[in-house]
């Protein structure tokens, strides 16, 4: 057993919890120097002293390593980052997408085609009369607008960057306090709080928005393509160049400098400012006076309620209003039907295809008798672009037994519910040009 004095035993440094700010509150600090790519001026107003450095470090660590660099004949070299390291989006899926003429099909597909199908998906369903086993959504989007193969989407107005002077003046107001009362430690702390943050959303300000999604060659056929999920379709109408917008876009963060990897260096050198704050935080602070650590937790606290209401903002709310401006404001027209055969028959015919069998056979890959002659008696309907309606002689086939009879006028009565359906909403799913 060691004897004697205890090592330190005289010193007036004391570990509390108020050093610790640089663990708590990460999150809610990323979303606020994220919000900077989104509400316009947002990167001028970091000025404060925010909790959370530590994690902040590790995230722009993060951020700097998925760095690639993207070549620009206007802007020459580039640095390309994933967005999803700084946003937490981890690249959502998206569902099956269908193209109608050539008849690929991609088992999955990207972000975007996952925030447009959750677009759609809170639409407000207009119901098709019919009978209702398992109802099946259909959303009709007219893409009349070609984005351009990049974007950099106009970054929305608010009122975040004025919400932001409050933890500001807070700040300043704290430190110049520490300083009158010759509070160094608390001084230095804050103060170095205040250019860190400054200085981090400058820089990751500095990116911008991109969005970019693959051109289409010369002379494409209509893009026309089927997105579906088990809740529903939706029908993407329009060029190829709108429908790759949405089954084949992506948004990044894009740092324009003319080094690429400059960028980078000034994203990990802002990762290890945050990390010596947070170390900084939990040396100086528990040095302090009890005012000077009052005023630290001041300033932090208030610090945090402002980013707390930023990360409080929907970002994937905000990313689909940002796809939609880029696609032009489609027209998106929903509808709800009882059964999949109809919604089969509903999806046909808004396509308006000269071969239908394909995708009949793509929806409904049964093969059984009844199928089979339901799929000859609507399909040679839609080839020569008669009227879906049925009587008594489609379905009274001497052969068929009682219940296959049954089975196979359901059937029918199902397809001219959806047809009825689709001719009172007709001007509705098409354009007049196309109607004319």
């Amino acid at each position: 057993m060691v004897t004697g004095h205890i090592p330190l035993e005289n010193t007036r440094f004391i570990l509390n919890g108020t050093g610790v700010a640089g663990l708590f509150g990460g999150e809610e600090a990323i979303a606020s120097i994220a919000s900077g790519h989104v509400f316009e001026g947002r990167k001028w107003f970091g000025w404060y002293n925010s909790p959370g450095s530590y994690i902040m470090g590790m995230r722009f660590s993060q951020l700097a390593r998925s760095a690639i660099p993207s070549i620009s004949l206007s802007e020459g070299e580039l640095a390309q980052t994933d967005l999803a390291s700084l946003f937490e989006y981890h690249g959502q899926k998206g569902p099956k997408f269908r193209v109608v003429h050539s008849g690929i099909t991609f088992q999955e597909t990207g972000h975007l085609a996952a925030l447009f199908m959750k677009e759609c998906m809170e639409l407000h369903a207009i119901p098709i009369r019919g009978r209702e086993t398992q109802p099946v959504s259909i959303t009709i989007a007219n893409l009349d607008h070609v984005p351009r193969h990049e974007e950099f989407p106009t970054l929305q107005r608010s009122c975040a960057p004025f919400y932001a002077s409050l933890p500001i003046l807070v700040s300043v107001g704290t430190c110049a306090a520490c300083g009158c009362y010759d509070d160094w430690f608390s001084f230095s702390v804050i103060l170095f709080g205040i250019i860190v943050n400054g200085i981090s959303c400058l820089v990751i300000g500095s990116g911008t928005f991109r969005f970019k999604h693959p051109e289409p060659a010369p002379g494409s056929p209509p893009g026309d393509g089927i997105l579906g999920c088990d809740e529903g379709v939706v029908l993407l109408k329009g060029q190829e160049g709108a429908v790759n917008a949405v089954a084949r876009g992506r948004f990044s963060l894009l740092f324009e400098w003319k080094d690429a990897w400059r960028s980078v260096r000034l994203i990990r050198m802002c990762s290890i400012l945050l990390v010596i704050q947070a170390i900084a935080q939990l040396i100086l602070v528990p040095q302090s006076s009890p005012f000077g650590q009052l005023m630290f937790v001041v300033s932090v606290a208030v610090s945090w309620l402002c980013n707390l209401w930023l990360w409080s903002t929907d970002k994937e709310k905000i990313q689909r209003d940002l796809l939609m401006k880029i696609l032009g404001r489609p027209r998106l027209t929903k509808f709800i039907l009882g059964t999949r055969t109809s919604m089969v028959v509903f999806v046909l015919l808004a396509l308006d295809v000269d071969d239908p069998e394909d995708l009949i056979n793509f929806f409904l890959p049964f093969n059984t008798r009844i199928w089979q002659m339901w799929k000859v008696a609507v399909i040679g309907r839609l080839r020569n672009h008669e009227k879906l309606t049925f009587d008594a002689s489609d379905w009274d086939e001497p052969s068929l037994l009682e219940g296959e009879r049954q089975l196979l006028e359901t059937l029918f009565k199902d397809s001219q519910q959806a047809y009825e359906g689709f001719e009172q909403y007709r001007e509705r799913i098409f354009p007049r040009s196309k109607m004319q």
